[in-house]
């Protein structure tokens, strides 16, 4: 352990001066313009697997974008097989006028480091990258075998992995998967994620008359579309929090005494949380905490709502048509088409018989959880105590990463999600950053989880 230590330490500069190189590619997924920069970014992955001994390296061509491979695989056929996976492609950077410093020149500042990608998720990719090089040039070999799988299509959803994980399962065979592209609860709070919601996002048209109408001649006989959206949507939530959907719940995974023991030991303040977000007071499901209502109960949201007249001034306008766009974060075992099918179903029962309406499932993924008493979960929470000094917690996130189940129902191998970023650094955001001690004590905790899932 010295050794690995040391050799961590020992290397810090030159891992900064490297994980800049890699975040200078400018591999914006979502921009067609980027596909050479793609390429290049899945060229540079590749060749660092290669730099820090990794074996059996493959670039893998998808409709879209590239998929890196890499193993090592001298541990022996008795020991464990992680497969750990992440992705190299980034958000777009816009506004880019909202960006301390040039967001693809990496800046570091105050103990950070600022650029697109940094901590979601080129700074935690190689991170991992890293770890795995300490074992090997101070070890000459893993206490486990390791696949690595890096892909390039994450934030625009991932959408040829699926197909890439049917067709190679048995080169990606393992016993236990490992993601970093999560966050610990708060600086100096480790923490381990074992679970996250899913999502149903649907978009409901209202459509009243062939034509925006005089209010004065025709309000009060023609029912007005942005009325009756609003009539349906305050029907979607009771007054204690409820979405009144029918079936709604009848899948929802109810939280156990020791997952609410779990919660209470998270040090939230909630006149500051208030305080920050500028609110007089929390809302939401009636007989939950903060904590358990943002991560590990079901919501129902209006994302956005339009129609009529929004200009500057009056215009007294009956509109023809009004919409909103309207998702729901779902929770184990609820199943995103289900619950789709029962929304359309609610909203055409609750909508008045004068007006049209138009319900379109926009896209969906299902909510995924990995048991806390799998061997991967408590060999990482051993891992992370190793590296901070202090226990880790345990916490759901209330975001969704649709792959999760990809992996735990393709491969059957359950997934471990050991994140060292942090929700304030600006994910997706102008001032991306990722604490560099964090980085660098993540380096030490990934190394250690191998040798803690080996024992």
């Amino acid at each position: 352990m010295t050794n690995l230590l040391a050799y961590i330490e020992n290397n810090q500069s030159i891992y900064l001066e490297e994980l800049k190189d890699f975040l200078r590619i400018p591999s914006i997924s979502t921009d067609p313009e980027r596909k050479g920069d793609i390429v290049r970014c899945a060229e540079w992955v590749a060749g660092s697997m290669k730099s820090i001994g990794l074996e059996n390296i493959q670039i893998f061509p998808t409709e879209g974008h590239p998929v890196v491979y890499g193993e090592h695989l001298h541990a022996g056929k008795d020991a464990p097989t992680v497969l750990f996976y992440g992705h190299y492609d980034v958000q777009p950077v816009d506004p880019l006028h909202l960006w301390t410093s040039a967001p693809f020149e990496p800046t570091v500042r105050d103990g950070k480091i600022f650029a697109r990608g940094a901590v979601d998720d080129k700074g935690q990719v190689f991170m991992q990258l890293k770890s795995i090089e300490a074992h090997l040039k101070t070890n000459g070999k893993l206490p486990v075998n390791v696949k690595v799988l890096i892909e390039g299509e994450e934030e625009i959803g991932s959408v040829h992995l699926e197909e890439f994980l049917r067709k190679h399962a048995q080169m990606l065979a393992a016993d236990t998967v490992l993601i970093s592209d999560t966050a610990m609860f708060a600086d100096e709070v480790p923490s381990l994620c074992y679970g996250l919601r899913g999502l149903s996002y649907m978009e409901v048209t209202v459509t009243g008359p062939n034509r925006d109408l005089h209010s004065g001649v025709f309000g009060g006989a023609v029912a007005n579309p942005a009325n009756a959206l609003a009539s349906i949507i305050t029907k979607l939530i009771d007054d204690y929090g409820r979405i009144t959907i029918p079936g709604f719940y009848d899948d929802v995974l109810p939280l156990t005494h020791e997952e609410r023991r779990e919660y209470a030991q998270l040090p939230h303040d909630e006149a500051q949380y208030c305080k920050e977000l500028n609110i007089p007071a929390t809302d939401g499901e009636f007989g939950y905490n903060t904590l358990e209502k943002t991560s590990a109960r079901p919501t129902l949201d209006v994302n956005g709502i339009w129609g009529g007249f929004t200009g500057e001034g009056a215009k007294t306008v009956l509109p023809a048509k009004a919409s909103a766009k309207i998702s729901m974060r779902l929770v184990p075992n609820q199943n995103t088409d289900d619950i789709a099918k029962k929304f359309e179903a609610y909203v055409r029962r609750i909508a008045p018989p004068t007006v049209h309406v138009e319900v379109t499932n926009l896209h969906g993924g299902n909510p995924a959880i990995t048991p806390i008493d799998s061997k991967g979960v408590k060999a990482a929470l051993r891992a992370m105590e190793r590296a901070f000094g202090k226990k880790p917690l345990l916490t759901r996130e209330g975001g969704s990463i649709p792959i999760v189940l990809l992996f735990q129902n393709i491969l059957n191998a359950p997934v471990v999600l050991m994140g060292m970023g942090l929700n304030t650094e600006n994910l997706h955001s102008p001032d991306e950053h990722f604490t560099l001690k964090n980085f660098y004590r993540g380096i030490s905790a990934s190394a250690f989880f191998y040798e803690e899932l080996a024992k």
